[in-house]
Formats: C-alpha cells, structure tokens, sequence
C-alpha cells in the first residue's frame, strides 16, 4: 500500500503535466486558418440565424445565413443539415472569442466567376430572366451573378419596366471579376441569331431606321445592318438624306457578315443594272435585284475559286479584288451593334457581387463554444 502511494507521487513529479500544457500542446499542433482558406467543415449545430461548424479548430467556427447561400435564404436549414461535411470559406479571422466566421456563398461566387468566364470564351448565347430596371437598362441573374443589360443593348419596343420577368437570350459584353461587373446584350444574340439564317449575296426588305453622314441603319426583321453612303450608288452622294427618309422601305442586299463583331453590311450600289440608277430610277433597282444579286454571288463564288486555285498551286492567293465586289466595310464604320458601354450608364451599372458582409449581422454571431 505504502509503495502505491509512493509509485503514484513519483509519477505525477516525474511527468508534471499540468492544464496550461495541455492548452500549450494544443496550440503547438493546432492549424492555423486564414482569410481565403477553403476547409472542410461539418455542421455542429444549426441557429435560428446560422451555424456552428466544427473545422478542426478549437472553437466552432459560425456561418451567417446571409453567407449560405448565392441566393435568398430564408432558414439556415433550407441549406445545411446537422452533421452534414461540406467545404467552406473562411470569411474572417478570430474574433476576440476566437471565433472563425465562414462562407458557402463565396465558393458559389467564385465558381460563378469561372463559370461565366468559361461562356464568355465559348462566346455561348445565355437565357435570363430580368428581375428589375434602373435609369440605364435591365438587371438579370447569371449563374447567380447580377448581370446588367444596358438599354442600347436591349431589342425591344416594350418600356424597359416591362420586360421584368420576360426571359432574354443574352451575350457577354463584359466580364471583370476584379472591378465587379458583368455586361450582357440582348442586341447582340438577337443580331447572331439572325446572321445565322442570313447569307451574303441575299436580297432582304428592310425599313430605314435612322440616318447619319456616314449612312443609313436598316431594319431587317429586328436588327440593324449598316448601308454605308460608298454602298448606295455607284455615282457620288453628298449625303443619305438625299436619297432616303426614316422609315422609307428598301430593298438591299447583304455584302458581309461579321458574327464575331456584330456587323451586318448592305448594298445598293451592287444591284444597280446601270451606276446612278438608286438616284434616277430606284424601282428599276428593286425590280432587277434579284437579278443583279445573282450576278454578284456569280462573281463571288468565281473569285473563291480563283483564290482557291491559285493557293492550291502554290502561288500566292490574290488579293485584289473584282472591281464590281466591295472590300469589308472599313474599319472606321460603326458597327450595327456597338460594343462598348456608353459612359453615361457607367453609374447604374450594379455591382455583380455585393461585397462585404453587412455590419447588421454582426450581432447575431452567437458567443464561441468550446468543443
């Protein structure tokens, strides 16, 4: 009995662990989390508010119900289940009770991002709904990110306060994750749409939409192809106005199509039977352009043979063109659909990702528990 009570004394001397080195054992092999991480986490417990999830860290780490979710989220259960493991972000770092606070919402963001990067590289046709308008043009929902349409990229007659919850085919105009936007067209996917069906060298009925120095904007079942004022007559033109009136209906016939651009060009001068006859008989040119067109794909296709030919027997391939078939539309002409954002809407473009996490629910992080 003597020597038991003498074993268990020299034990606890000889071994001297006490609770502060326990705690201090702890810290040695603990991990350290930082801002950014991606953990996986388990769902400790679930809050009216939020959860705790255990990431192998002393305290349980806390997850917002705000942070659940790229979408509303009513419940924290709409969301998360008791002992579910699933990946997580860490949003902060230890508050005075250290306490981690974690994301599920900013792994959704960032695969958003890549997502739409992605569809913007395959230069994919999307479809969304819009969900609301401001002064500049029409907000929609793409892989959860808030897009924006402006309103020069939006083909439709309806008020801009109608068309919330009409679903649009769309393209990208923009995606920049670093300053937050995301620019979508409605013009543009309508215009690709249509080019598809469309064929230079084809004779199209078309509406004058407008008129400017350079040229006239024609409507052809819903978009817009430019027929630049050198493509009106073979004899000169002062100005368009001279020849044509906003909502004159024409007849014209297709010479380029730049899907990539958004271009579609259009010509008169190429079915006149004689030059100057846009000027001296305008129905002779519509009566004899099916015609004239058909001489023009003739010419055409003659020219892709001959360039054909000559590059199969090794020389070069002919750049000069045949007199009676136009170049591509010059660089300097705008194009039908206009890339860029005006800077005047520059303000209502709303962010893509509503950044940081709002002070308000600060207060429903419950004190850390210790595990």
């Amino acid at each position: 009995m003597v020597n038991q009570k003498l074993t268990a004394t020299v034990t606890a001397t000889e071994i001297g662990f006490t609770h502060d080195d326990f705690a201090a054992l702890l810290d040695k092999y603990d991990y350290h989390f930082s801002p950014g991480d991606i953990v996986p986490g388990t769902v400790f417990s679930i809050e009216p508010r939020g959860a705790l999830i255990d990431i192998g860290a002393k305290t349980a780490a806390y997850i917002p119900i705000q942070e659940m979710s790229i979408n509303r989220v009513d419940s924290p259960d709409e969301v998360l289940q008791s002992n579910e493991t699933r990946e997580f972000f860490i949003l902060t770092d230890e508050n005075e009770d250290g306490q981690l606070t974690l994301s599920i919402r900013r792994i959704e963001y960032m695969r958003a991002w890549e997502r739409v990067r992605q569809l913007q590289a395959e230069d994919a046709t999307v479809r969304s709904g819009v969900f609301a308008t401001n002064r500049g043009g029409a907000l929609v929902r793409i892989e959860g990110l808030r897009g924006f349409i402006p309103g020069s990229h939006i083909s439709t007659r309806k008020p801009k306060e109608e068309l919330v919850g009409e679903e649009l085919p769309l393209k990208f105009l923009e995606v920049d994750e670093e300053r937050n936007r995301l620019v979508l067209s409605h013009r543009r996917a309508l215009v690709e749409r249509k080019m598809n069906r469309l064929e230079v060298g084809e004779v199209v009925i078309g509406t004058v939409r407008g008129i400017k120095p350079y040229g006239a904007f024609i409507d052809i079942g819903g978009v817009s192809g430019l027929l630049h004022i050198s493509e009106i007559s073979h004899e000169h033109i002062d100005t368009p106005h001279s020849v044509f009136n906003v909502n004159d209906e024409v007849k014209v016939m297709i010479i380029d199509l730049d899907a990539e651009r958004g271009r579609i060009s259009l010509s008169t001068k190429q079915l006149e039977p004689e030059p100057g006859d846009m000027i001296k008989n305008r129905d002779l040119v519509y009566d004899k352009a099916e015609e004239m067109a058909a001489k023009y794909r003739e010419q055409l296709l003659a020219k892709q043979q001959g360039a054909t030919t000559e590059s199969t027997d090794g020389e070069a391939v002919a750049t000069e063109a045949i007199d009676d078939i136009p170049p591509a539309v010059e660089e300097d002409i705008p194009a039908a659909v206009e890339e860029d954002i005006p800077a005047a809407i520059e303000e209502d473009i709303p962010a893509a990702v509503e950044e940081d996490i709002p002070a308000a629910i600060e207060e429903d992080i419950p004190v850390a528990i210790e595990e």
